[in-house]
């Protein structure tokens, strides 16, 4: 793209921004060869819209492993909620390094620290939405649907930022064996959990959850708010090759408990739709920095509120106006400068069918979801939803050779019994090109010992060979990768293989480049690793060291003649690195890295054609160019998993996300005229795939 059309793209872009959302629509034509465009495209800019929801174990897990997703989700106004299952009480000794439960340092008060914690928390928010730490807060108790009660907290400033405390006992160890426990309530040893209620909470009288009654409370939870954007903690994080789990055990299980809760919610019919996006927290710290040095210091300076660094009594409470064990080290291990999602941060959700025939899917509700639109200049349609439940954030869609579609996902199963939960790989096609799906099957999955305790499959991975046999790839518990692969075209699937590597990140990604050679990739903790078939059709071979530079561990792909072009994120700065693997050999060879897209932001990066689109350094989804660094052209829309794109067989490319009210967002770029260079196509401004009725109707009055 031109300098010139860069520059007009961001006038454009900039025109848009001054509008207020809900009012501002726009009309956008591709000039004078199209008469009729403008009247076809009418659309308001995208906007975050929608409400989220953050269901955490413990006061501050938001903090370290949720932001800045959080803080830009509440500068945006729409309404945010975090719900903390326990009141993380600890050892009750509001003070780093105490000996545990040692009364010779001072007897323990777990009350009295658990409402420091929420003091600290509630500094914090205020500080994120209004600046101000001492912003008031109204306090109050509900009942629940367990047959308890929560405390709710709602910031006067800004009544659409609320707290919810479930107050539960916490695990008091990270990993130790104590029944008494979200990780025992769930696994069924213990009938009940009881309260751990703080010093002057609103909540009365102590109360005990079972099982059943603690889902019932969440989900009660979920059907009060109604959340568009539902963010919780990883219930698979794995285990070492000791057997020690890789998280915190509250963690894991509350995370598990909201899969509960959002499924039972999910079965209500007075609700919009919703999105889940999981996050990973301990294992972060082993792993490369995913945000710029400015991203982290304002996560740390919210941080550094909620650790009560100063020690002034800001907040007028005998137990403490914040966090003190974190005050020692309020970047956590390196948390501060790190976000990652554990689901949903692949790219390859979007794909042509027959000719002309886009489709999309996401993951609503705990169903795949589906939009599609028939031509370029047809309207999409959607969501329509496939049946059966269960189904996790991600999808991997691929196209066969009749144009049919087929989609993976991964689906989780919660069971009767805590052994039978557990994480399987699952794929639908069409019966006939533009036909219906059929249902859902099942490839099982490569982790078969202790699913219920790992199941920490990754998305999965998909490509097709020219006779249209599909192979799916998978990183398994073990962080190797392994592959199924049909016997033939709409066969069965031949045993797991297991292809070797080791300390794999992320989500395998997969492409075949122009003469029929597939290529395989997966991040490890210092580079990335491939596979590669040395002729078209003949098996996978290695993994090969590439000697690419450290990634934050999310990787795209798309074919360029003939060899596969990688991008990826690199540490600490966010910007997208770029390099091109050919076969000159026996390894496949890459080229120098060089840049694309703009500065800042983390996420996977979607491929659209002569485009990317990816986060922000301000977190908002933007266009930048693929074959070269320049800034990115920003949006005003949040979103969440990663954009997808594609270029149709007209030339048009578009670029999709996930946007915070569950809804298909896009940006389009035409093919380009006869007489106007390739580069030099303007997109849309990011919005709705699917217009609202008011503007669809504004459309066709025009």
């Amino acid at each position: 793209m031109s300098l010139a059309s860069r520059t007009r793209l961001a006038a454009l872009l900039a025109a848009v921004s001054v509008g207020v959302a809900g009012v501002t629509t726009w009309a956008y034509g591709y000039g004078s060869e199209q008469p009729q465009a403008a009247a076809e495209a009418v659309f308001r800019p995208s906007v975050t819209e929608g409400s989220t929801l953050q269901v955490v174990a413990h006061p501050d897990d938001d903090l370290f492993f949720m932001n800045p997703d959080l803080s830009r989700s509440i500068s945006t106004g729409i309404k945010v909620t975090t719900v903390y299952l326990t009141s993380g009480e600890s050892d009750g000794r509001n003070e780093a390094h105490s000996p545990h439960l040692d009364d010779a340092a001072g007897p323990a008060d777990r009350a009295a620290y658990a409402e420091a914690r929420q003091n600290g928390i509630r500094g914090a928010y205020a500080q994120m939405a209004t600046g101000d730490r001492t912003s008031v807060w109204q306090r109050k108790s509900i009942p629940t649907a367990g047959g308890g009660s929560a405390e709710v907290d709602v910031l006067v400033a800004r009544p659409e930022v609320n707290l919810v405390w479930m107050q539960l006992r916490e695990a008091r160890s990270i990993s130790g064996d104590n029944p008494d426990s979200l990780r025992g309530l769930w696994d069924g040893r213990i009938p009940a959990l009881g309260a751990q209620l703080t010093s002057g909470t609103p909540v009365e009288r102590p109360f005990s959850y079972s099982k059943d009654q603690t889902v019932a409370a969440i989900a009660d939870v979920f059907a009060r708010y109604k959340p568009t954007t539902i963010r919780t903690q990883d219930p698979t994080p794995g285990k070492s090759d000791s057997g020690v789990f890789l998280d915190h055990q509250d963690h894991m299980y509350g995370a598990r408990f909201v899969q509960a809760a959002a499924e039972r919610y999910a079965q209500t019919t007075d609700r919009p739709h919703f999105s889940v996006q999981n996050y990973v927290s301990y294992p972060n710290s082993a792993l490369p920095p995913t945000l710029d040095p400015q991203a982290g210091e304002e996560k740390l300076g919210y941080l550094k509120t909620y650790a009560w660094m100063d020690h002034d009594d800001w907040c007028g409470s005998p137990a403490g106006c914040g966090d003190r064990k974190t005050a020692t080290r309020p970047t956590g291990a390196g948390w501060n400068r790190t976000i990652r999602y554990s689901r949903g941060d692949g790219t390859s959700w979007m794909t042509e069918g027959v000719p002309g025939r886009l489709w999309a899917f996401a993951v609503l509700d705990g169903r795949m979801a589906y939009w599609s639109r028939s031509g370029p200049k047809a309207p999409w349609e959607g969501p329509r939803f496939l049946p059966g439940d269960g189904i996790d954030a991600g999808a991997s869609a691929v196209r066969l050779p009749d144009g049919r579609i087929a989609v993976f996902a991964t689906r989780t199963t919660l069971g009767a019994t805590p052994r039978d939960y557990g994480r399987e790989i699952v794929y639908a096609e069409q019966g006939g090109p533009d036909g219906a799906f059929g249902p859902w099957e099942s490839l099982g999955t490569p982790d078969t010992v202790d699913r219920s305790g790992t199941s920490a499959i990754s998305g999965p991975a998909v490509a097709v060979d020219p006779a249209g046999r599909m192979t799916v790839y998978v990183r398994d518990s073990r962080r190797t990768l392994r592959a199924r692969t049909q016997s033939a075209p709409d066969g069965g699937f031949g045993a797991w293989q297991a292809l070797g590597g080791s300390g794999l990140l992320g989500d395998p990604v997969a492409a075949t480049d122009g003469s029929g050679r597939r290529y395989v990739y997966a991040a490890t903790t210092g580079s990335v690793v491939a596979w590669v078939q040395p002729t078209p059709g003949a098996p996978m071979t290695g993994s090969f060291a590439t000697g690419l530079p450290q990634t934050t561990g999310v990787l795209s792909v798309r074919p360029e003649g003939d060899g596969v072009r990688l991008f990826f994120r690199r540490p600490g700065t966010g910007t997208v690195g770029t390099s091109l693997a050919t076969m000159g050999g026996a390894a496949p060879e890459l080229s120098p890295v060089a840049e694309a897209g703009g500065p800042g932001g983390y996420g996977g990066v979607g491929i659209a054609g002569p485009l990317l689109a990816g986060r922000t350094g301000s977190g908002t989804v933007g266009v930048a160019g693929a074959d070269g660094p320049q800034s990115w052209q920003e949006s005003q829309m949040l979103y969440t998993g990663a954009p997808a794109g594609v270029t149709d067989r007209s030339g048009t490319t578009v670029a999709a996300a996930l946007g915070l009210d569950a809804d298909l967002h896009i940006v389009t770029t035409p093919p380009p005229a006869r007489t106007e260079p390739a580069g030099d196509r303007l997109p849309t401004p990011w919005h709705r795939a699917v217009q609202p009725p008011m503007l669809a109707g504004a459309a066709d009055a025009g």
